[in-house]
């Protein structure tokens, strides 16, 4: 009988369940959504539940549609979204809704906490960066603020993946590189020991276990409702950025890839890198030996759905899933520079390259000459200086080559953004096979060497084959430089007043 791994993708949005055989080749897919509250201006949950219901149905629907016997799965693993805070008590109930990683409502518990070990640039000393409102530490402290009852009854803090294994095994832990979005010795591979002295308590954090570790097979609840046996073991996993790092096939050091989904990111493997810079965070790999340095934009695919839904409302309905198609047509038949209209993408603030929770997104230079389809081009582009000065960074702090880059994500599949990014960055593009389907992928090679089938990460690249290329337009070059100078000119003189208009109302202070 032919194996597979089953591989979760649980994004921003929805959970991509992705059945791959002990090649690498994807058999099957199937998606399910499920949704987003905002409860207060920066505040941004979701329900772990969500999550379980999503796994349940897309397992179901790959097995029943594509007549997979359950006993043909040789594993399941999880790939999720980064810095989840989901408070759990000792029956494994889930006491909060997920905090996510996007949710930037602890602010005044960030500056608080680096009060309290001397400042800021002491707080940088002992962790290597500042924090912020995102980060999973002021938003424990949040909790232990905002509602002690639910922090003292709470065992466990999980996040997104270590809620999935525990549903599938019944046992709480965290995984490594879910543990360095939260706070972990990168030598010692332990929690920091800072989180104690900013009054976290360091019980309520879940031991901690590898990518390909074994946590546990599937409890007879679980595989009773996921159609599958309690042979099937399920393995540590790891973070998003994570495992499209190995998806990509990009796991050796100095390797960089690029992830174009609903978020972004830049990302550069390292044997040895420990700054935190310019937004970058030095975190674990999916592989134990070797460090991932990250730079996250929080809003790029999810820019473009925007301008889709409010601008473009009867094209969709006319065009349907062909409407990116015509919005490739659109932005080509615009100048490039898109007459010098420059859209900045930080809908919802911004981790790098610049660290902002107040931060919002403009469109700026608006002239009468300027119509819809300019401002669609000028989403695509803002992305792209975003991108570009990632990856400016990279080079300067952490001296990657990024002449070459690999694409993956949803956003691959667009030839016309592909080759704005090629302009603008000035690197050659390459494109992964099945772009979409990457961090699946390089999920199921994580459990693959758990189950010894692969040696190690390097053997993952077996796996990977690319798509297509696209090579930097030099006739392009002088006007996204200076474009893109600009850019960044436009948020050293809006980051004050963004401050002033939403620092306040985004803590809940009522205007």
């Amino acid at each position: 009988m032919e194996k597979y791994i089953l591989s979760h993708d649980i994004g921003t949005s929805s959970d991509k369940a992705v059945l791959v055989d002990y090649g690498g080749r994807v058999i099957a897919t199937f998606t399910e959504k499920y949704p987003t509250f905002y409860p207060q201006p920066s505040w941004v949950e979701q329900d772990p539940n969500d999550y379980w219901k999503a796994v349940v149905t897309t397992t179901n629907r790959i097995l029943n549609d594509n007549d997979i016997d359950g006993q043909a799965v040789g594993g399941i693993v999880f790939s999720t979204q980064a810095q989840g805070v989901i408070p759990m008590d000792e029956f494994g109930n889930n006491l909060y809704n997920n905090i996510t990683w996007v949710d930037g409502r602890a602010e005044k518990q960030a500056q608080s906490i680096m009060k309290k070990v001397g400042g800021k640039h002491v707080f940088k000393l002992l962790t290597g960066t500042e924090i912020m409102g995102k980060d999973c530490i002021a938003k424990i402290i949040w909790l232990k603020e905002q509602h002690p009852e639910i922090y003292n009854n709470t065992k466990y803090i999980l996040d997104v993946n270590g809620y999935l294994k525990y549903k599938c095994t019944g046992k709480m832990v965290a995984e490594l590189s879910g543990a360095s979005s939260y706070g972990l010795d990168l030598k010692k591979k332990e929690w920091l020991s800072v989180m104690s002295l900013v009054g976290i308590d360091m019980n309520k954090l879940p031991p901690i276990v590898k990518s390909h570790d074994l946590v546990g097979n599937l409890t007879e609840e679980a595989a009773k409702e996921l159609g599958l046996s309690t042979m099937v073991p399920c393995f540590g996993g790891c973070d998003d950025v994570q495992a499209a790092a190995v998806g990509s096939g990009m796991c050796g050091d100095g390797d960089v890839h690029i992830y174009l989904g609903t978020s972004a990111w830049v990302a550069g493997i390292s044997s040895n890198a420990t700054k935190f810079k310019h937004g970058a965070a030095a975190i674990q790999s999916a592989d134990p030996k070797m460090r991932l340095v990250a730079g996250i934009t929080e809003s790029a695919g999810a820019n473009i759905e925007w301008i889709r839904d409010q601008f473009f409302k009867s094209e969709k309905e006319e065009y349907g899933a062909k409407i990116f198609e015509f919005m490739d047509e659109i932005i080509r038949d615009i100048p490039v520079g898109s007459n010098h209209l420059i859209c900045t993408p930080w809908m919802l603030g911004e981790r790098c390259p610049v660290s902002t929770t107040t931060t919002r997104a403009t469109m700026f230079n608006i002239s009468m000459e300027h119509t819809r389809e300019h401002m669609m081009r000028a989403v695509y582009e803002g992305i792209g200086y975003n991108l570009r000065w990632i990856l400016e960074n990279f080079n300067n702090d952490y001296n990657f080559n990024t002449n070459e880059l690999r694409v993956l994500g949803g956003g691959g599949l667009d030839d016309a953004w592909m080759q704005i990014i090629a302009d603008i960055t000035g690197s050659k593009v390459d494109v992964v096979r099945n772009p979409r389907n990457a961090g699946a992928v390089g999920g199921a090679a994580v459990a693959l060497i758990g189950l010894k089938v692969l040696e190690n990460f390097e053997s993952a690249k077996a796996f990977v084959v690319l798509e297509k290329s696209y090579i930097p337009n030099v006739n392009n070059q002088k006007i996204y430089n200076k474009l893109f100078a600009d850019y960044k000119s436009i948020y050293k003189a809006l980051s004050k007043p963004y401050i002033e208009a939403n620092l306040k109302r985004f803590q809940g202070d009522k205007l």
